[in-house]
């Protein structure tokens, strides 16, 4: 996605967020227990747990849920069923294609579901490799403009390794190669930076623009994928702004 459509998407997911309390808490309780499980339970140590709890906090996640949560990952919680973190291809309708990010207590109903999501939209699940080669994988950072901070998030991002730094709709939005993430991270905080958002993100090589009706009608397919409890992350080549957004919320 283009930075304009990723951070306003970002946006109207925070914006709905209160509405669905339980359902934010269950995904961001799986993406601690991932980096936990991946990188430790130490966030002084672990970037992408130290950000997953930074987002956990910042949707007043409870700290026992959190602490849960990284319990959990490092096998100290042994109650929970076990997690498989899945990454799904498919077709989103119109000529769209998507990589959906998973994780799952159940690889059977995750696929049924994401089936079901996709068909009534006019697209299906693909076979691995059938769509990932419009992608690349990116380090991505979004960080709150505040008017006078762009100078120092370009310095900062730049000597971190980043390709791209870019500025648009209140947000700074910084683009580097995956293995610069954690160079870009520690040069951000080094700068007394606020990261609003980071991770490994799915980037399409070219985006399809379609006609208005179309990019909505697509649009929901990607909102009805996102709202289901299995669903990380939805990343498409579709192109798409506000005003398509701002059709859905209405």
């Amino acid at each position: 996605m283009s930075g304009h459509s990723h951070w306003s998407t970002i946006k109207r997911k925070k914006g709905a967020a209160d509405a669905k309390k339980g359902a934010v808490f269950t995904r961001l309780a799986r993406e601690i227990a991932l980096a936990a499980r991946q990188g430790g339970g130490d966030p002084s140590m672990n970037v992408s747990l130290e950000l997953a709890i930074d987002r956990a906090k910042s949707s007043n996640m409870p700290k026992d849920s959190i602490e849960r949560a990284i319990k959990r990952g490092t096998g100290e919680d042994k109650d929970g069923a076990e997690l498989e973190e899945i990454t799904y291809e498919g077709y989103l309708g119109r000529g769209t294609a998507a990589i959906i990010e998973c994780v799952t207590e159940n690889r059977n109903r995750t696929v049924a579901d994401l089936r079901h999501i996709l068909s009534k939209g006019g697209g299906d699940l693909a076979s691995n490799g059938s769509v990932s080669w419009q992608f690349d994988r990116k380090a991505v950072f979004s960080i709150e403009s505040d008017g006078r901070n762009f100078d120092k998030a370009f310095e900062a991002a730049l000597e971190g390794g980043a390709d791209d730094v870019t500025e648009e709709d209140g947000y700074i939005e910084i683009v580097g190669a995956a293995e610069t993430f954690k160079s870009i991270h520690d040069h951000l905080v080094a700068s007394k930076l606020r990261i609003e958002d980071a991770g490994l993100r799915m980037i399409p090589n070219q985006e399809v623009e379609l006609d208005f009706d179309q990019t909505v009608a697509v649009l929901k397919v990607i909102n009805n994928l996102e709202e289901n409890d299995d669903v990380q992350h939805v990343y498409s080549n579709l192109k798409f702004g506000n005003e398509h957004v701002e059709a859905i919320d209405n």
